[in-house]
């Protein structure tokens, strides 16, 4: 550290000679007494300030500089003369300096001498590369901008405004509040009150609808933003709000689309702050950047919504047999991406008997998605062209993948609910089921006891040996049964683990027991899938009613193939 005194002077007592070079010092130098009161300040530090000599010296430096007293500033000067130990520290004085300065503490034994150097520009330029990557990274973190959209002026401010609002344009062309924010909380409200009454009423001359319409951003300053002047600006409430902010410029930039604007980004800088060109610059950025955003939403959504229409177009409703209720119900995953190889199916054999199907290719794309169209096509062709059983159809299936060289796996689940008339007799019907690879019946008793069948991972799944043994395993139920078919979509999550699931599942299933089927399934879904699923979620139940009385208004119309018999319970 240079010393700015005489050999054999006690530090911090200056000679005009050191005062004069003090003086042509480029930075700023105010010395401090150990009372902390105002001994000096050089030329340098008069410029930066603002203040003379004659309005500080001999004043306490916390009087002269009241908002340092307790901040990070006052604490790192109070700890540099405790520890008798240099503190560096950067922050931001507001009124009337509204600048940023770099300050080095450092003790003496008559005191502490402060040295700055006024970095607002340097420290600007850092506030807009963050306020840039803050935003991109909030933007960049979602596929669902208009979520992100909102805090996006609080991310804005006070690097490049002191307020500021995003407008969107609404289906009917008209501008809509999407989030506001002021660098001082307590007057958010008014920015808000200020966004929301321009959207109903702006003259057309005003910064947004002349940002909206010419597609160019709009600046306005000084005399048009008070008196008269500022009628062209905004009107009403509007106006009222305006005025109480009192912005020395207000910027609207528009949010563009690759072919029309969809909002408006609008900052407003106080009187006190300087209109910045790289401020500017950088909102213009941002707003390219929310409108990016917002056209990859829109395209993300259109890619979602087609996916989940054509997957839905391929899972047709089910049949309605007499005296047996069927529901089926699909939940597409939280990724459009992931839109693919989950399916159900539910059809009348040509023997009368109620075939259910649960299916899931492996993948989660649009291979997976035709892969499963396929695979669903072809299991549909071969149960319902005569009478056999779950696993004779599975294995047909199989042969059909290694003979069409399709190069795919997915698990599946059959389960085939035969009567004969003894069987009728006795109120009861058999369930004939095969499981490659896939979760396993969910049996749902009349008592309301939960039976799950066997072990869960079943045979060998769909797609690897064509040639593997594959068996029926048959169920004896009592009407008044239901019986759920899932994908793993229901009980997996990241983390967990399926045997965890599996026990939700039971728990659910037992708890809902007695509630009508199309209820049932709905809250066995909304208890296991808390939010929008990581994978899809496919779900096809039947509840046996019984066959002894009419068929229950809750179960709907009877629908049948007119190939199918008269049920011969009504016979």
């Amino acid at each position: 550290m240079a010393r700015w005194w005489r050999s054999g002077d006690d530090p911090g007592t200056e000679t005009d000679g050191d005062t004069q070079t003090l003086d042509t010092m480029p930075i700023g130098l105010i010395e401090l007494d150990t009372e902390w009161t105002v001994r000096f300040l050089n030329d340098a530090a008069e410029r930066m300030t603002g203040y003379t000599r004659a309005d500080v010296l001999g004043r306490s430096y916390w009087e002269a500089f009241p908002a340092n007293a307790d901040n990070e500033v006052g604490e790192a000067y109070r700890e540099a003369v405790a520890r008798r130990e240099p503190r560096t520290v950067e922050a931001f004085y507001p009124e009337p300096l509204n600048q940023w300065f770099e300050v080095q503490a450092v003790p003496t034994a008559q005191g502490l001498w402060l040295y700055f150097t006024e970095v607002s520009a340097r420290r600007q330029a850092v506030e807009r590369l963050a306020a840039l990557a803050r935003v991109s990274a909030e933007l960049a973190g979602t596929l669902h901008a208009s979520a992100a959209v909102p805090r996006i002026p609080r991310l804005l401010v006070p690097a490049l405004a002191s307020w500021a609002t995003i407008s969107l344009v609404a289906p009917d062309g008209s501008l809509q509040d999407a989030g506001s924010w002021h660098v001082d909380p307590t007057r958010t409200g008014l920015v808000r009150r200020f966004a929301a009454a321009a959207q109903q009423s702006s003259p057309t001359t005003s910064p947004a609808l002349r940002a909206l319409a010419t597609g160019a951003p709009v600046t306005t300053t000084g005399g048009r933003l008070t008196g008269r002047a500022l009628d062209a600006v905004a009107s009403g409430e509007a106006r009222q709000a305006l005025q109480a902010l009192a912005p020395g410029a207000m910027t609207a930039l528009p949010i563009k689309g690759p072919d029309r604007v969809l909002g408006i980004l609008t900052l407003g800088v106080d009187r006190h702050r300087t209109a910045d060109p790289a401020d500017l610059a950088t909102a213009t950025e941002v707003a390219q950047r929310i409108g990016l955003a917002l056209d990859n939403a829109r395209l993300y959504e259109q890619q979602r919504h087609l996916a989940e229409e054509l997957q839905r177009s391929m899972l047709t409703a089910p049949p309605e047999p007499d005296h047996a209720e069927i529901v089926v119900r699909y939940m597409p995953a939280a990724e459009a991406a992931r839109v693919g190889g989950d399916w159900y199916d539910a059809f009348v054999q040509p023997d009368g008997a109620t075939t259910l199907v649960i299916g899931d290719v492996v993948g989660h794309d649009t291979a997976a998605a035709a892969a499963m169209g396929q695979l669903r096509s072809m299991l549909r062709g071969i149960a319902v062209t005569g009478d056999a059983g779950p696993a004779q159809v599975l294995r047909q299936l199989d042969g059909a993948i290694a003979q069409l060289q399709l190069q795919t796996y997915a698990t599946a689940a059959l389960a085939r609910f035969e009567q004969t008339p003894a069987d009728l007799r006795r109120g009861i019907t058999r369930m004939r089921w095969a499981n490659a690879g896939h979760p396993p019946p969910l049996v749902i008793h009349p008592d309301g006891t939960v039976a799950e069948l066997a072990s869960w991972h079943g045979e060998l799944m769909l797609g690897v040996d064509h040639t593997t043994p594959r068996s029926d395993s048959v169920v004896t139920l009592d009407r008044d049964t239901t019986v759920l078919l899932y994908t793993d979509g229901l009980i997996e999550r990241r983390g967990a683990d399926l045997d965890d699931g599996m026990e939700r599942l039971r728990a659910a299933a037992a708890d809902l027991a007695d509630r009508p089927l199309d209820e049932l399934c709905d809250e066995v879904i909304a208890r296991l899938v808390e939010t929008t699923p990581e994978d899809d979620v496919a779900l096809v139940a039947i509840r046996l009613h019984r066959q002894d009385r009419p068929r229950p208004d809750e179960a709907g119309p009877q629908v049948v193939p007119p190939t199918v018999g008269p049920d011969p319970a009504t016979s």
